[in-house]
């Protein structure tokens, strides 16, 4: 039975949609909603607002106050417009750049954000089309301006549009600009607040020339210009899943000396639709099909892919039997991280003085990676908002050599801000010539990794539990790991948890609490074990779900026991979901 009171709530806020402060084509699709039988569409469009959270915004398109439109953007703009005249009133000329992805609607949102702000006298930089969403990171600091907008909901279906707003650094907000954005933003009541009527004399178009800088920019990373130029002819098979990849990533590789970059058509088309894929996501095997068949055609040698906006990396290698093979996040970011510190050794440019940044939940292999060269390593939470924070902390007394997450995300570069698959595919690449020069591919480089640091394996697991009963059972879940933490683990003794709610670390054999120097508290709690095993488990902050990751490690003598120890390593991650009944 329907809630009655719910409903009337509802109709009363869709009603508001029908004055004439909103256009006709929202007031038609309003109104048919409100006469439709089914309440469920009206429902869902308006029993709450569209939270504008610290990323921004993120949802289905169409008309109500829970779905991206014309006027849910238009308030978090003039929220955040309100929020930058206060904070830089002595700025001369405030400014922002604004890019946008290939979805549908992501051109007309963006000129909406570009008129609103130029109608509250800030300049604006638009691009002229669709761009990568680190080029609009990069561009707000090559342009020095104290903000930034991209209309992109990254690898989510095509129904979805999203809101990504930047700072003057051009990395996503954190404190306390996150919470005074969102204050502001909400303080926006009434449509008639929200300034629609653009400046174009405050609107600037630009393109080629920030595209030109970027890729310049990201050309200076390279760190092997002369095995490329000997192994320039590695067949590379790259698909932008029908995003904005195909604006630049071709592009770089071409600029690095690659020149037998393999195209998959069909996807080179740039739609919102995503016409060849049920998800534009590269970390799913689906979406990357395309792209194997390609590969399995030519004979290439490695295949990448990038997510619709450009940030996020899929990579496929070959494995030992000859068969093209998923890398998972961690992969990835280990091959990267590798080969960024290793090649630095070899080229004797460490100082002592360099660093690199993961995330908390992204593989421990990485750290024995760093200190096996003597570089630094920092953890931080999930999200890129966070290591451009350390990278922030650290820009002026440290050299910053990469940092990436398990969710396959990398940031080479401290010119932009935010995670960039335009120089993670183009050093991917020549991480792979440089393996090629040593007699090796991506296969062999990952054993001789796991030889030389150990062997691990991670999985992850999503539990969802829609709805409110679903949203209380994940507190109770935390609650209760928290309260009755598990005594052993796939058959190791817990040593070690650390709960990110209050910042303790608990010597479980000796009952010693200390403090984690992180910059806030969040609601993750991690187990270690002494076999080495970390299950890290944390609600998701956007869907009805919580999130368990499980890292394993095992002993590999000899690249002949890979197979094998792959086969126990999975056993543990099984034996460890049964002891969290997951």
């Amino acid at each position: 039975m329907e809630n009655n009171s719910l409903i009337n709530e509802v109709k009363i806020r869709a009603e508001k949609w029908l004055s004439e402060s909103y256009d006709e084509e929202t007031r038609a699709e309003v109104k048919a909603m409100l006469e439709a039988e089914d309440n469920s569409a009206l429902i869902d469009a308006f029993y709450r607002d569209l939270e504008f959270g610290t990323g921004g915004l993120r949802g289905i398109m169409g008309a109500g106050t829970n779905r991206m439109n014309k006027y849910t953007v238009g308030a978090a703009t003039q929220g955040l417009a309100n929020y930058l005249k206060e904070v830089f009133s002595n700025e001369p000329q405030i400014s922002v750049a604004v890019g946008h992805d290939v979805r549908n609607n992501s051109r007309k949102f963006a000129e909406i954000v570009a008129d609103i702000f130029s109608a509250n006298g800030i300049k604006v930089y638009l691009f002229d089309s669709f761009r990568p969403t680190p080029e609009l990171s990069f561009a707000i600091r090559h342009l020095g301006c104290q903000s930034g907008v991209n209309i992109t909901a990254s690898h989510n279906p095509k129904e979805y549009n999203g809101y990504k707003a930047y700072w003057s650094d051009g990395a996503q907000f954190i404190a306390p600009h996150d919470v005074n954005v969102i204050n502001y933003v909400n303080q926006i009541k009434n449509v008639d607040e929200i300034k629609f009527n653009g400046n174009k004399d405050l609107i600037q178009i630009i393109g080629k020339d920030i595209d030109d800088a970027f890729l310049t920019a990201i050309k200076g990373l390279s760190l092997s210009p002369d095995i490329v130029k000997k192994y320039h002819d590695l067949k590379i098979v790259y698909t932008p899943i029908h995003g904005t990849g195909v604006k630049l990533i071709p592009a770089s590789l071409k600029n690095y000396g690659f020149t037998n970059i393999i195209n998959v058509p069909e996807q080179d088309i740039t739609s919102g639709n995503f016409p060849t894929v049920e998800s534009p996501n590269p970390e799913n095997p689906p979406a990357m099909a395309m792209a194997i068949a390609k590969a399995k055609e030519t004979n290439a040698d490695i295949v990448m892919a990038s997510d619709p906006d450009a940030d996020r990396i899929g990579c496929v290698i070959r494995d030992n039997n000859g068969e093209y093979v998923l890398l998972n996040g961690n992969q990835i970011v280990m091959i990267l991280l590798n080969y960024l510190m290793t090649r630095n050794n070899e080229l004797g440019r460490l100082t002592g003085n360099e660093y690199i940044v993961k995330t908390i939940v992204t593989t421990e292999t990485i750290k024995r990676i760093a200190d096996a060269n003597n570089i630094k390593m920092f953890d931080c939470y999930t999200g890129f908002k966070w290591i451009a924070a350390v990278i922030r902390d650290n820009e002026s007394t440290m050299k910053y050599l990469g940092g990436g997450e398990e969710s396959y995300g990398f940031l080479a570069e401290d010119f932009a801000r935010d995670k960039d698959a335009v120089s993670a595919i183009s050093l991917m690449a020549e991480a792979a010539a440089w393996a090629r020069d040593k007699g090796q591919d991506f296969q062999a480089m990952l054993q001789d990794i796991y030889l030389k640091y150990g062997f691990s394996r991670e999985a992850g697991i999503s539990v969802v539990r829609p709805g409110k009963s679903g949203a209380d059972e994940i507190i109770a879940m935390m609650k209760n790991f928290r309260s009755n933490p598990p005594k052993t683990l796939g058959g190791s003794q817990v040593v070690k948890v650390k709960d990110y709610a209050d910042l303790n670390v608990t010597d479980m054999v000796s009952g010693e609490k200390t403090k984690m120097d992180m910059p806030t508290t969040s609601n993750v709690l991690q187990f270690f074990t002494a076999d080495g095993t970390k299950i890290s488990i944390r609600p998701s902050g956007t869907e009805p779900k919580i999130k368990f990751y499980i890292e394993v490690r095992e002993e590999m003598k000899d690249v002949n026991d890979y197979n094998n120890v792959i086969k126990k390593a999975d056993e543990k991650i099984e034996a460890v979901k049964k002891d969290l009944n997951i």
